[in-house]
């Protein structure tokens, strides 16, 4: 499916996002509700640690795709809520070691929000997406 990634000059650039995607092909829109860091009975994993937290939630969300046919490069947008935002920023985002399951030349575009509770007290980071496949 053809997909355009555009970082317009004049704004600035990120490995982690890509400003615009734009898709013009017909398609199938898939959004995946947010994703906290749980086991399958909804407890709590890695309590205090936003980096393994993060690391769940995106095995997690693979597991995800894969159940609608899709994978991370099908994702066309990621919205990540953070308790800690320069924590997450500092392990998760400018870390260009952390194991991301996107491609860092043609990332999607994000949007990363700080809040100041999640569903449980332990959760640290929650992260939902929008992936778009071949209709």
């Amino acid at each position: 499916m053809p997909k355009e990634y555009i970082n317009p000059p004049g704004v600035s650039k990120s490995w982690y996002f890509t400003r615009i995607l734009s898709i013009t092909a017909p398609s199938k829109l898939i959004y995946i509700a947010g994703q906290v860091p749980a086991d399958e009975n909804s407890r709590p994993v890695h309590v205090g640690d936003i980096r393994a937290q993060y690391i769940a939630v995106l095995d997690a969300l693979t597991v995800q795709l894969k159940a609608v046919g899709a994978t991370w490069d099908d994702v066309v947008f990621r919205r990540v809520y953070a308790i800690d935002v320069p924590a997450f920023v500092e392990r998760c985002v400018r870390d260009e070691n952390f194991p991301v399951p996107w491609t860092r030349e043609r990332p999607s575009p994000s949007t990363l929000i700080g809040v100041t509770a999640l569903a449980n007290p332990h959760f640290l980071v929650e992260l939902e997406i929008a992936a778009v496949i071949a209709d």
